[in-house]
């Protein structure tokens, strides 16, 4: 399986869309500012499954900050990273990855790509799809029942 997962669109349903079609995957994670982005991109590709989370931008108090999925054996725990105060580092979410025994967590928020294994978890954050100046994802793979990512740059 190989999901496509974004992060911090803020508007920038174009560039999406280049992934998008760039990647062609199975399955799509929308992980916060840019819920209405999201809905935009189900539009346009109905036939891909799409998971999101609300951002600090979205104002969706409605909604659950945190998604725990099962991919094909794989625990895997959507975030925006806002709640787990990912801006001073990575202790909350490697805890909320522990808690939850998430294979793989993803958050967003802080614009940076980052990918680190704590423990047992990888913790991947693609960055910011919605930067103009170097828009970044993530390709998230599970085959065979191993789980591997890929960061990646746009332009």
């Amino acid at each position: 399986m190989k999901i496509l997962v974004f992060s911090d669109s803020h508007g920038n349903v174009e560039h999406m869309v280049t992934a998008l079609e760039r990647e062609r995957p199975q399955r799509i994670f929308h992980l916060g500012d840019g819920w209405r982005d999201a809905e935009h991109l189900r539009d346009m590709f109905p036939d891909i499954p799409l998971d999101q989370v609300p951002g600090n931008c979205d104002l969706r108090l409605e909604e659950a900050p945190m998604k725990l999925l099962e991919l094909e054996g794989k625990r895997i725990l959507l975030c925006h990273g806002h709640t787990c105060r990912v801006k001073e580092g990575l202790m909350d979410v490697s805890y909320a990855a522990r808690e939850h025994k998430a294979d793989l967590l993803c958050f967003g928020h802080t614009h940076v790509p980052t990918q680190e294994w704590v423990g047992e978890s990888l913790l991947l954050n693609p960055g910011s799809i919605g930067y103009w100046g170097r828009p970044t994802y993530a390709v998230v793979r599970i085959e065979r029942g191993r789980l591997t990512a890929d960061l990646r740059r746009l332009l």
